[in-house]
């Protein structure tokens, strides 16, 4: 779950609000070919990180053709003419440098951490790929068994992996994000070479990236050299991000996976959520974002019927979210009673309200937490590049301590209220184990 609240705190910085105080002074500058760039300055070392966010993710693909976002994310670092299959990373490293990329539901990013002085370069080689790609049909194929095998670990071997995969499914039902990221297994056993190029040139263009520098430059320092580099590069057409809205949640669905791999029992709960909305994030915190939170207070500490409960809400999303409770029993207790329990806290918290004291307390953790990203070198980028590319704007990053300094216990009351409905769901899980050499 550490993931997932790392990313419901970034998402805290996102929803609309009074446009006040600015917290990273970031600069922004559209080049002609509608390449947009950020500029973050950070000047405690001279160090940069230099991302490039492309808004096409695994939401955007046809169906039947899951996982081509990723795959082809796996296949960017195959070369050019220019920069040959593998060079990429080296250069990078020989510079004293690291660079990775990541592809999620509504966006694909890339960057590089390294030294001031050779930020020129970085620019030089991610703009050559990004309109010079070359495949070659036994790279394609090998690359191919590499996600297939990444699939086989992360999720096929993990069965938590494998039970929220099915949870997305039910809750997203009919739209793009009830299809895993990585894709499945057996559509991305069956994907193309012409099938990656494809998405590669419809996507990957000026007019749909974001170039986001984080650390020791300035706009003024950035501006030259992403014309020289990115400026070149001409713009093409890229498809309207047009997705279905998912269907009514007209049943109540239980889902239950048993298997011998699983340690610790674990019920979940989740809702179909509105994204980017601050009195969420702060109701999340208040009722279990922490040990000193409702849920886990109650039913931890007191009642002694969990060893662990939360809350978890996602809001950095192009399209609807979910806001996640869960809890994991106590030796002796059964998900039944467990269950029961958190229905009754829920309903409670609902009924009553959060407090005055509560609210404030929940603000203070949240703007203190995030000091961190004033320190971090990658952490703004990675902040502006999430919320760029899910469809808001830099004001929202900018001016999030106002939003939240803004809230009221009734903004808070209000949006659990909307939320929790039966037309949102919940989807219920529960996750068991299972004897040995049994599965179910």
């Amino acid at each position: 779950m550490r993931f997932v609240k790392l990313i419901a705190f970034l998402g805290l910085l996102l929803s609309v609000g009074t446009v006040q105080a600015k917290i990273f002074d970031a600069q922004s500058f559209t080049l002609e070919n509608g390449l947009k760039v950020i500029v973050i300055p950070n000047h405690r070392a001279p160090v940069v990180s230099h991302m490039i966010w492309y808004q096409f993710g695994r939401a955007d693909e046809k169906p039947g053709e899951s996982g081509v976002a990723h795959f082809l994310e796996h296949l960017m670092f195959k070369g050019t003419p220019k920069v040959p299959d593998g060079e990429f990373s080296r250069t990078v490293r020989k510079l004293g440098g690291r660079d990775n990329a990541f592809t999620t539901r509504d966006y694909t990013a890339y960057y590089q951490n390294v030294p001031k002085a050779h930020l020129a370069k970085m620019m030089e080689m991610e703009a050559d790929r990004m309109k010079n790609l070359t495949l070659k049909e036994d790279e394609v194929a090998s690359e191919r068994q590499v996600v297939i095998e990444e699939r086989n670990q992360r999720v096929d071997n993990q069965p938590q992996s494998l039970f929220q995969e099915q949870m997305q499914a039910t809750l997203y039902i009919n739209h793009p994000y009830a299809i895993p990221v990585i894709g499945w297994k057996h559509e991305i056993s069956a994907l193309t070479q012409e099938q990656a190029l494809a998405y590669y040139r419809q996507w990957y263009a000026p007019n749909n990236a974001i170039v986001i520098l984080s650390g020791d430059v300035t706009a003024a320092e950035v501006k030259p050299l992403a014309q020289k580099y990115y400026g070149a590069l001409k713009p093409s057409p890229v498809p309207k991000r047009i997705r279905p809205r998912p269907a009514p949640l007209n049943a109540k669905h239980t889902l239950q996976m048993s298997d011998p791999r699983i340690g610790i029992p674990m019920i979940i709960r989740q809702w179909r959520a509105p994204r980017g909305h601050d009195a969420l994030d702060i109701f999340a915190e208040i009722a279990g974002g922490t040990t000193t939170a409702r849920l886990y207070k109650s039913l931890v500490v007191e009642q002694k019927l969990a060893v662990s409960a939360g809350v978890d809400y996602d809001p950095i999303s192009l399209n609807d979210t979910g806001l996640t409770l869960y809890a994991s029993p106590a030796p002796g207790v059964n998900l039944e009673k467990l269950g029961e329990a958190l229905d009754t806290e829920l309903a409670q918290l609902l009924d009553k309200g959060v407090t005055v004291e509560e609210l404030q307390s929940a603000k203070k953790r949240k703007k203190a937490s995030f000091t961190w990203y004033l320190d971090s070198l990658q952490g703004p980028a990675m902040l502006f590049g999430r919320a760029i590319s899910s469809g808001f704007d830099v004001d929202y990053v900018e001016n999030w301590t106002d939003r939240i300094d803004a809230l009221t216990v009734e903004d808070i009351n209000t949006a659990a209220a909307e939320v929790f409905t039966d037309a949102n769901g919940p989807i219920t899980g529960l996750l068991l184990p299972a004897p040995k050499g049994g599965k179910q």
